[in-house]
């Protein structure tokens, strides 16, 4: 059973020398990296810098970004996900867009037999890694592969997404993971989607790796995979980050920072008493789907 919402352990390099983690100005910087390169070369990079470092969560969560915002948005996540991921032991878990691995050793530690695949070799290099040292690898395993393009001999009971799909920026492509996921999904299994899903149209976070599609985009696209939605919670009811990240990297850096822990002091208490509540403000939502 996946427990209370809490920070994975940290876990050292195993004796080896960890490179130096360049910790970015701003999130701008990191979309400036992006700018006219493959996706893939974007997220190799972006692991590189981020995923060997603490809890990887610079890597997988937002754009480098300091430790205590990324573990908000870690604490805010596990909180939703928390209900869904509870699994009986042996449970087939695919979970797409697996970064470090946070959530899938976890429910590795559950019991669950996971499969976790990413696109960046990189990532999945590090999430082998620690799932070794967690001594969970017997339970999981980690393979480099595109979101849309799927291809499993054997279905999975539950599938997991964690803001994947937003980073999908073609419409077709993004569709053609959700058919994949489908596709693979057990008779009476279930797909837990979460994604930046706002109930309004609203691109004043987008760049050059990131999209954030409207709810009424998602359901629609539900549909054309044969899924239907069985239960939606909220994330991130709080709208002042959505607000305040695309100055953050306009700012100086001390009062950008200073900002930006205001606002999570803020946001951290009210996401995890609320969110569930208001799922129409929240700018992330979870979604539960089921086959039609």
């Amino acid at each position: 059973m996946v427990g209370a919402p809490r920070l994975p352990r940290p876990l050292s390099a195993g004796g080896t020398v960890t490179p130096r983690i360049v910790d970015m100005e701003s999130a701008d910087s990191m979309q400036v990296s992006a700018r006219g390169a493959p996706a893939h070369t974007y997220w190799e990079t972006r692991a590189r810098r981020f995923a060997r470092g603490g809890w990887g969560l610079r890597a997988v969560c937002s754009y480098g970004m300091p430790g205590f915002y990324n573990g908000y948005i870690h604490l805010v996540q596990a909180c939703a996900l928390r209900r869904w991921l509870r699994v009986a032991p042996g449970v087939r878990v695919l979970d797409v867009g697996c970064g470090v691995g946070r959530w899938s050793r976890r429910l590795a530690a559950s019991g669950a037999r996971v499969t976790g695949t990413d696109l960046v070799p990189a990532m999945v290099a590090e999430a082998r890694r620690r799932a070794r040292a967690e001594h969970v690898d017997d339970r999981c395993e980690f393979l480099q592969c595109d979101a849309a393009e799927l291809s499993f001999e054997q279905p999975f009971d539950v599938i997991l997404c964690v803001t994947v799909l937003q980073h999908i920026l073609d419409p077709d492509r993004m569709q053609m993971a959700l058919d994949r996921m489908s596709a693979h999904l057990a008779p009476g299994g279930r797909i837990v989607l979460l994604e930046a899903a706002p109930a309004w149209s609203d691109a004043r976070c987008n760049t050059s790796v990131f999209t954030a599609r409207d709810e009424r985009t998602f359901h629609e696209a539900f549909a054309r995979a044969g899924l239907g939605c069985t239960a939606i919670h909220g994330i991130d009811p709080l709208p002042l980050k959505t607000r305040f990240l695309p100055l953050y990297g306009r700012l100086p850096r001390p009062l950008a920072l200073l900002g930006l822990a205001a606002i999570t002091a803020v946001s951290l208490p009210y996401d995890l008493l609320f969110g569930g509540r208001q799922p129409q403000r929240s700018w992330h939502k979870l979604f539960v789907l089921t086959r039609t």
